[in-house]
């Protein structure tokens, strides 16, 4: 029941970003001008660098996930850090967690950059589609870090790794998987789309 009701969650989320798209593209369809002077101002290389690493960490989500459905939450005691191969769930959910903050620190990066070229929230309308749609995608994106600590943390409360533990890793999985996603099409859409 856990997963189903994520999944109708997520459709949910996906209505509210597709409003989004929505914006983006009746904005830009009304002020074709504006966009072609603003898109030179996005540092496409270094948002290519930051979109592959959170499209990176969504395969270290899922070779935890793996991880979770054996049943194994951590590495064995005693066992290396170094020793990949015996990374349990913990391990690559950590790794995960590590590039979504990586990923979040390039957004603000990005940001600051924007501001200090006058493209604020306030300054015009691709100013406001543009902090919109990626602000609410890097407030999804905390959400899921929140999210990977709540999961980790409940490795280390419990004497038994349960299939209800599993299940709340699975279930974080889907919802980064859709965070990644989501991140895709918006790049394509601002960064690519020009």
């Amino acid at each position: 029941m856990v997963a189903v009701g994520t999944m109708v969650w997520l459709s949910s989320e996906l209505m509210f970003f597709a409003a989004l798209f929505a914006f983006y593209f009746t904005l830009r369809g009304h002020e074709p001008a504006m966009w072609a002077e603003r898109t030179d101002l996005l540092n496409i290389p270094f948002a290519t660098a930051n979109t592959l690493i959170l499209v990176i960490s969504s395969v270290w989500c899922q070779l935890g996930v793996w991880q979770a459905e054996k049943g194994r939450p951590g590495r064995p005691a005693g066992a290396s850090l170094f020793a990949f191969k015996q990374w349990g769930m913990r391990e690559w959910y950590v790794l995960t967690y590590i590039f979504g903050a990586i990923f979040i620190a390039g957004q603000v990066y990005e940001y600051a950059h924007l501001v200090a070229e006058g493209v604020t929230l306030g300054s015009d309308a691709y100013g406001s589609v543009f902090y919109l749609t990626t602000g609410f995608h890097g407030l999804h994106v905390s959400g899921g870090l929140i999210a990977f600590l709540l999961i980790i943390g409940r490795t280390f409360t419990t004497r038994r790794y349960s299939h209800a533990q599993a299940t709340g890793a699975v279930v974080t999985s889907y919802y980064w998987h859709f965070v990644d996603v989501v991140w895709i099409a918006l790049f394509l859409m601002i960064y690519v789309l020009r």
